[in-house]
């Protein structure tokens, strides 16, 4: 009586695989048309958002460059506010007694100074000009 149940069982179980095969292999050929069909939608979507970020972008880049009157003397004399300011801030917030801090800057800035004429009273920059004129002229005889 097991082993007839068992063999019931058996049957059942291959005649629901025979089945299930069989309607997958009706089924699969659909099923692969209708996700390759949307495969083919989802890519095509991509490449239009794709496409429309980067014309946006290059819109965005194109009027930045075309408002882009900064000149090299105005960065320069930005970037010199905010030394002056971040200076000025570092001093405010400095750990000793504002005195000694005024010292020791206007100690800092007197070597540098010193140290700017040196280096350029160093430089024969007369002398360079006026032999690489003379070569120049030399060159020219």
């Amino acid at each position: 009586m097991k082993m007839k149940k068992l063999l019931t069982a058996a049957q059942i179980a291959a005649g629901t695989g025979l089945y299930l095969l069989d309607r997958t292999q009706r089924i699969t050929p659909r099923m692969r048309r209708k996700i390759g069909d949307q495969l083919t939608d989802f890519r095509d979507r991509a490449k239009d958002a794709y496409a429309d970020a980067a014309d946006r972008m290059s819109h965005a880049s194109k009027a930045l460059r075309k408002n882009n009157t900064h000149s090299n003397t105005a960065t320069m004399l930005k970037f010199a506010v905010g030394l002056g300011v971040g200076a000025g801030v570092g001093l405010l917030m400095a750990p000793r007694k504002g005195e000694d801090t005024r010292h020791k800057v206007a100690e800092k800035a007197r070597n540098f100074r010193s140290n700017v004429r040196q280096h350029w009273s160093s430089l024969d920059i007369a002398g360079t000009r006026d032999s690489a004129i003379s070569h120049d002229i030399s060159n020219v005889a």
